[in-house]
Protein backbone atom coordinates (compact mmCIF):
# COMPACT_ATOMS: atom_id res chain seq x y z
CA UNK A 1 0.00 0.00 0.00
CA UNK A 2 1.47 3.38 -0.98
CA UNK A 3 2.39 5.87 1.70
CA UNK A 4 -0.01 8.79 2.30
CA UNK A 5 1.30 12.33 2.12
CA UNK A 6 0.91 12.60 5.91
CA UNK A 7 3.03 9.49 6.41
CA UNK A 8 5.65 10.83 3.98
CA UNK A 9 5.75 14.17 5.83
CA UNK A 10 6.08 12.40 9.20
CA UNK A 11 8.87 10.21 7.80
CA UNK A 12 10.87 13.09 6.27
CA UNK A 13 10.34 15.89 8.79
CA UNK A 14 12.92 14.63 11.32
CA UNK A 15 15.58 14.54 8.58
CA UNK A 16 14.78 17.98 7.13
CA UNK A 17 16.70 21.03 8.26
CA UNK A 18 17.60 24.55 7.27
CA UNK A 19 17.72 25.08 3.50
CA UNK A 20 15.12 22.37 2.88
CA UNK A 21 11.67 23.42 1.67
CA UNK A 22 8.09 22.25 1.99
CA UNK A 23 5.57 23.59 -0.51
CA UNK A 24 1.82 23.27 -0.26
CA UNK A 25 0.93 23.76 -3.91
CA UNK A 26 -2.21 24.39 -5.90
CA UNK A 27 -3.26 21.73 -8.40
CA UNK A 28 -1.67 23.40 -11.44
CA UNK A 29 1.79 23.92 -9.94
CA UNK A 30 4.33 22.61 -12.48
CA UNK A 31 6.13 19.33 -11.98
CA UNK A 32 9.81 20.19 -11.61
CA UNK A 33 12.61 17.75 -12.37
CA UNK A 34 15.45 18.85 -10.09
CA UNK A 35 16.66 15.70 -8.33
CA UNK A 36 15.88 16.92 -4.80
CA UNK A 37 12.25 17.82 -5.48
CA UNK A 38 9.66 15.20 -4.59
CA UNK A 39 6.05 15.87 -5.54
CA UNK A 40 3.19 14.17 -3.75
CA UNK A 41 -0.35 14.59 -5.05
CA UNK A 42 -2.59 14.69 -1.98
CA UNK A 43 -5.92 15.15 -3.74
CA UNK A 44 -7.03 16.95 -0.60
CA UNK A 45 -8.23 20.40 0.41
CA UNK A 46 -5.49 23.03 0.24
CA UNK A 47 -6.25 24.51 3.64
CA UNK A 48 -6.53 21.16 5.42
CA UNK A 49 -3.11 20.18 4.03
CA UNK A 50 -1.60 23.56 4.95
CA UNK A 51 -2.95 23.31 8.49
CA UNK A 52 -1.48 19.83 8.99
CA UNK A 53 1.90 20.86 7.55
CA UNK A 54 2.12 23.99 9.72
CA UNK A 55 1.20 22.00 12.84
CA UNK A 56 3.80 19.34 12.04
CA UNK A 57 6.54 21.96 11.57
CA UNK A 58 5.52 23.76 14.76
CA UNK A 59 5.59 20.47 16.70
CA UNK A 60 9.18 19.87 15.63
CA UNK A 61 11.74 21.58 17.84
CA UNK A 62 14.39 21.78 15.17
CA UNK A 63 12.49 23.67 12.45
CA UNK A 64 10.65 26.90 11.77
CA UNK A 65 9.25 28.00 8.41
CA UNK A 66 10.14 31.15 6.50
CA UNK A 67 7.02 31.59 4.41
CA UNK A 68 6.69 33.08 0.95
CA UNK A 69 3.58 33.60 -1.13
CA UNK A 70 3.28 34.45 -4.79
CA UNK A 71 3.35 38.22 -5.14
CA UNK A 72 0.83 37.88 -7.96
CA UNK A 73 -1.82 36.66 -5.49
CA UNK A 74 -2.40 40.25 -4.36
CA UNK A 75 -3.27 41.26 -7.94
CA UNK A 76 -5.65 38.45 -8.89
CA UNK A 77 -9.20 39.80 -8.74
CA UNK A 78 -12.48 38.03 -8.08
CA UNK A 79 -13.70 38.71 -11.63
CA UNK A 80 -10.62 36.92 -13.03
CA UNK A 81 -10.69 34.01 -10.57
CA UNK A 82 -13.98 33.55 -8.71
CA UNK A 83 -13.30 32.45 -5.14
CA UNK A 84 -9.90 34.16 -4.90
CA UNK A 85 -11.06 36.74 -2.32
CA UNK A 86 -12.27 34.03 0.08
CA UNK A 87 -9.07 32.05 -0.56
CA UNK A 88 -6.89 35.09 0.17
CA UNK A 89 -8.80 35.72 3.42
CA UNK A 90 -8.45 32.08 4.49
CA UNK A 91 -4.69 32.19 3.81
CA UNK A 92 -4.39 35.43 5.76
CA UNK A 93 -6.28 33.86 8.67
CA UNK A 94 -4.17 30.68 8.65
CA UNK A 95 -0.89 32.57 8.45
CA UNK A 96 -1.85 35.15 11.11
CA UNK A 97 1.11 35.87 13.37
CA UNK A 98 3.57 34.59 10.77
CA UNK A 99 5.52 36.71 8.35
CA UNK A 100 4.79 35.83 4.72
CA UNK A 101 7.01 37.51 2.13
CA UNK A 102 5.52 38.25 -1.31
CA UNK A 103 7.85 36.95 -4.06
CA UNK A 104 7.30 36.76 -7.82
CA UNK A 105 6.11 33.30 -8.87
CA UNK A 106 8.88 32.89 -11.47
CA UNK A 107 11.50 33.70 -8.83
CA UNK A 108 10.09 31.09 -6.44
CA UNK A 109 10.10 28.43 -9.18
CA UNK A 110 13.70 29.32 -10.03
CA UNK A 111 14.70 29.15 -6.34
CA UNK A 112 13.08 25.72 -5.96
CA UNK A 113 14.89 24.51 -9.06
CA UNK A 114 18.23 25.70 -7.68
CA UNK A 115 17.59 24.39 -4.18
CA UNK A 116 16.43 21.04 -5.56
CA UNK A 117 19.86 20.43 -7.07
CA UNK A 118 21.45 20.20 -3.63
CA UNK A 119 18.74 20.07 -0.98
CA UNK A 120 15.41 18.33 -0.40
CA UNK A 121 12.13 19.96 -1.42
CA UNK A 122 8.91 18.23 -0.46
CA UNK A 123 5.99 19.49 -2.55
CA UNK A 124 2.47 18.50 -1.58
CA UNK A 125 -0.05 19.28 -4.32
CA UNK A 126 -3.64 19.92 -3.30
CA UNK A 127 -6.92 20.05 -5.19
CA UNK A 128 -7.15 23.87 -5.12
CA UNK A 129 -7.80 25.31 -8.57
CA UNK A 130 -7.03 28.98 -8.02
CA UNK A 131 -3.90 30.70 -9.35
CA UNK A 132 -0.92 31.84 -7.27
CA UNK A 133 -2.15 30.22 -4.04
CA UNK A 134 0.81 27.96 -3.24
CA UNK A 135 2.53 28.39 0.13
CA UNK A 136 6.32 28.10 0.09
CA UNK A 137 8.10 27.26 3.34
CA UNK A 138 11.85 27.49 3.42
CA UNK A 139 12.84 25.68 6.57
CA UNK A 140 15.17 27.29 9.03
CA UNK A 141 16.71 26.18 12.29
CA UNK A 142 14.11 26.23 15.04
CA UNK A 143 16.52 26.54 17.95
CA UNK A 144 18.95 29.09 16.47
CA UNK A 145 17.29 32.39 15.52
CA UNK A 146 18.52 34.40 12.54
CA UNK A 147 19.42 37.29 14.83
CA UNK A 148 21.83 35.06 16.76
CA UNK A 149 23.41 33.87 13.51
CA UNK A 150 23.85 37.46 12.26
CA UNK A 151 25.36 38.57 15.58
CA UNK A 152 27.79 35.63 15.61
CA UNK A 153 28.86 36.38 12.01
CA UNK A 154 29.53 40.02 12.90
CA UNK A 155 31.63 38.93 15.88
CA UNK A 156 33.59 36.61 13.61
CA UNK A 157 34.50 39.51 11.32
CA UNK A 158 36.08 41.58 14.08
CA UNK A 159 37.33 38.96 16.52
CA UNK A 160 40.76 37.46 16.81
CA UNK A 161 41.04 33.76 15.99
CA UNK A 162 39.49 31.55 18.66
CA UNK A 163 41.86 30.29 21.40
CA UNK A 164 42.10 26.81 19.88
CA UNK A 165 43.45 28.28 16.65
CA UNK A 166 46.10 30.27 18.54
CA UNK A 167 47.38 27.23 20.47
CA UNK A 168 48.07 25.06 17.45
CA UNK A 169 49.09 27.24 14.50
CA UNK A 170 49.93 25.35 11.31
CA UNK A 171 53.60 24.44 11.22
CA UNK A 172 55.67 25.20 8.16
CA UNK A 173 57.39 22.11 6.87
CA UNK A 174 61.13 22.24 7.29
CA UNK A 175 63.07 21.49 4.17
CA UNK A 176 65.76 18.90 4.30
CA UNK A 177 69.21 20.21 3.48
CA UNK A 178 70.01 19.79 -0.19
CA UNK A 179 66.35 19.76 -1.39
CA UNK A 180 64.64 22.43 -3.39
Amino acid sequence: MPMTWEQKLAQELPALGHRNWIVVADSAFPLQISPGIEVIVSGEDHFAVLEKVLKAIEASKHLRPRISLDKELNFVTEDLAPGIDACREKLKEMLKGREAAPVLHANLIARLNGVGRTFRVLMIKTNLALPYTSVFMELDCGYWPGESEAKMREQMKVAAPPPAAKKNPPQAKKKKPGTK
